[in-house]
């Protein structure tokens, strides 16, 4: 058996592996990170060497934007090479992954199951209306999405969502896939706002709760809810917070209209979380943050950059997620102006700023570990 599970923190609900579907892994890993460091580089020189000057002959002017070069990039055989296989390495990671869920799948409902030890609580809703931008969409490829649920107590896409980012980000999420929570909390809060101490505190969008129990540590007087559209994704994430020790209130709700009362919270968050929403979602549910919180209270999102100040080039390729890995807001989230946004749903001209935060540990040296930039969407109430 792979007991080292590639390293993951162990976890009565994280799925055993043998050692095949380990090795799987492994090989999903070392192609990712030859099509990132490998492959990809070529498709700027590609575009550089041939693209661009084909375009200029037949269209008298270089592409505008990067709607323009990922057009005339498409009918290039290196283009389509790198796509074929980065769609093709992502298919193989979930399968890789999925293959030992499936395996133990009636074991994890079990495990979840038995893990409730009656700290915090679980709360779903079989009447919940799913909305279409995820009912439709299996984001990022993930077969089931958030939601897919195929037995009683089914926990099988909140077990591949662990697993699966954890392999897909080469361990780069630590041990827990808990960064992007520690980093908003040791990297921005502990840093801009010391001496702030929250009574409440809301995750939207939990999936499987890796990045809500950095919050439970960081503010243990705190009472610490978090929501989900999926009933599968939310049972493994109560079961797992169970099994670590952590106090966390899950609810199935949309993040758009939540039952809490007004100013319930006095810090909200979400972890890569608004880039899955449609913009006329995200414009709700910033309304619905500001409704939540108490005044004082914050509002952090923490997301992807926008491509302000990117070069056309790299924002093509970035945004080949937007075509080619189910991520359809992907792009539209980087356009929109998410300050204005804010300040259209409610919050002071002035209160909402965009700050970026470093992801990984911050020592006492003032270095940190390998990691890159977080981006924040700051609101106060």
């Amino acid at each position: 058996m792979g007991d080292n599970q590639m390293s993951q923190q162990r976890h009565p609900l994280l799925p055993t592996e043998t050692h095949d579907e380990t090795a799987r892994e492994s090989f999903v890993q070392a192609l990712k990170s030859h099509i990132a460091t490998r492959v990809s580089p070529g498709v700027r020189e590609v575009y550089d060497c041939r693209v661009r000057d084909r375009w200029i002959s037949e269209r008298g002017a270089e592409p505008a934007d990067r709607h323009e070069v990922r057009e005339a990039l498409s009918s290039d055989t290196y283009y389509r090479l790198w796509s074929s296989v980065r769609r093709s390495s992502q298919h193989l990671l979930w399968s890789s992954v999925g293959d030992a869920i499936a395996r133990q799948a009636d074991d994890l409902a079990e495990r979840a199951r038995a893990a409730d030890a009656g700290l915090g609580t679980l709360r779903l809703d079989p009447d919940l209306e799913i909305p279409w931008y995820n009912a439709e969409v299996d984001i990022h490829a993930m077969p089931g999405g958030y939601r897919g649920e195929y037995m009683d107590g089914d926990v099988g896409v909140g077990a591949l969502f662990d697993r699966g980012v954890y392999v897909y980000a080469m361990g780069q999420m630590g041990a827990l896939n808990d960064n992007y929570g520690q980093s908003v909390c040791r990297n921005f809060l502990a840093v801009s706002h010391p001496e702030f101490s929250p009574r409440r505190i809301l995750d939207m969008g939990c999936t499987s709760g890796n990045s809500t129990l950095p919050y439970v540590d960081a503010f243990p007087a705190a009472e610490v809810h978090a929501i989900d559209l999926g009933a599968p994704v939310l049972r493994y994430a109560h079961a797992r917070a169970e099994s670590l020790g952590r106090r966390v209130h899950f609810s199935q709700q949309n993040a758009e209209c939540t039952d809490f009362p007004d100013g319930h919270f006095d810090l909200i968050v979400s972890h890569i979380v608004i880039h899955e929403m449609s913009p006329a979602a995200l414009r709700r549910s910033l309304a619905e943050c500001r409704r939540l919180l108490a005044p004082g209270g914050l509002m952090v999102h923490a997301d992807f950059a926008g491509y302000a100040g990117v070069d056309p080039v790299t924002q093509a390729m970035i945004d080949w997620d937007t075509y080619y890995n189910h991520e359809p807001f992907w792009g539209p989230m980087r356009d929109m102006d998410l300050v204005a946004e804010s300040v259209s749903a409610g919050f002071d001209n002035g209160a909402v700023e965009i700050t970026a935060v470093p992801t990984g540990r911050v020592l006492q040296t003032g270095k940190k570990q390998q990691g890159g930039l977080l981006t924040l969407l700051v609101g106060q109430a």
